[in-house]
């Protein structure tokens, strides 16, 4: 068994930086410890997408203990596995139906939706509305799914809720008794889950062909630290099993490589996204290439 040590190492840092904004921060100032708890959260996910493609010890099966709760308390690590690797089947990217992460509808569902709900949802594809918003709908849509497939008889489904509240619950202790009042650890949770929203905003758009359909963003600071180099997303999906610490020699040793395969789908930055999208959508929310009946 190969151990993949930065990430292994990164894991533990991780916690050890939760327990610090946890017990010893919010004794000195609790802006210091929501400072600190924000990106550890952001970085707790990402270090969970890396697990549940098989690092750090080449099978996922070793590595699910170390991340299984969820520092974010929205997520079942276990729905979240299971529908990431739905979403890495290429041909199916954006799909309204068969993507679980796309964030387009069926054209059809969309015009028959009430006009506020429109609004809502059209302020959800800018970037801010994203940020702001998009957590409490993303985790209301998949709550509600995951419920219509618990009513039908999903027993994976059900398990991998009930393992979570557990999950859940423990942690929830450990927070009533740490210095750090808990409504101000359920905030940092919710912004954490914002700072992944600018991951995902664009990592997918409509497109003819798949391989067109995933995006390279060009960044190398603090963001592309959280999400793990995962905005390189175009050799993540070609290359799955490569560690977050392996994407960008693979990027940048060969960019022409990539930008062929994805039809050149890039950004140089996250800065150049928040320019764009801050307040203007990137896209329309009816996928704009699905097929009309």
């Amino acid at each position: 068994m190969r151990i993949e040590w930065p990430t292994l190492g990164l894991i533990v840092l991780c916690y050890a930086a939760w327990g610090l904004a946890l017990w010893v921060l919010p004794e000195f100032a609790v802006g210091l410890a929501i400072a600190v708890l924000v990106p550890v959260i952001a970085l707790h996910s990402s270090l969970q997408h890396e697990v549940l493609h098989g690092h750090p010890f080449g099978q996922r099966k070793w590595g699910e203990p170390l991340v299984i709760a969820s520092l974010n308390l929205a997520i079942p690590y276990l729905r979240f596995r299971d529908t990431h690797l739905a979403h890495h089947r290429d041909e199916n990217l954006t799909d309204p139906y068969d993507d679980p992460e796309s964030n387009y509808l069926d054209p059809a569902v969309w015009s028959g939706l009430p006009g506020g709900l429109r609004t809502v949802l059209t302020i959800n594809n800018t970037l801010l509305g994203r940020m702001l918003i998009g957590p409490l709908l993303a985790q209301a849509v998949f709550m509600l799914g995951d419920w219509r497939l618990i009513r039908e008889g999903n027993r994976s489904v059900l398990f991998g809720w009930l393992l979570h509240i557990l999950m859940s619950a423990a942690m929830l202790v450990l927070v009533a008794a740490a210095p750090l009042p808990v409504w101000v650890y359920l905030v940092a949770c919710y912004a954490g889950l914002s700072v992944l929203k600018i991951r995902t905003f664009l990592e997918h758009q409509a497109h003819a062909r798949a391989r067109g359909r995933t995006v390279i963003i060009e960044d190398r600071g603090p963001l592309a630290f959280l999400f793990l180099n995962n905005n390189l997303h175009v050799v993540h999906h070609m290359h799955p099993k490569l560690p977050w610490y392996r994407l960008p020699q693979a990027y940048f040793k060969d960019p022409g490589k990539y930008l062929r395969r994805n039809d050149g789908y890039r950004y140089t930055s996250y800065g150049q996204i928040f320019r764009r999208h801050l307040l203007r959508a990137k896209d329309p929310v009816p996928h704009p290439l699905y097929p009309q009946k």
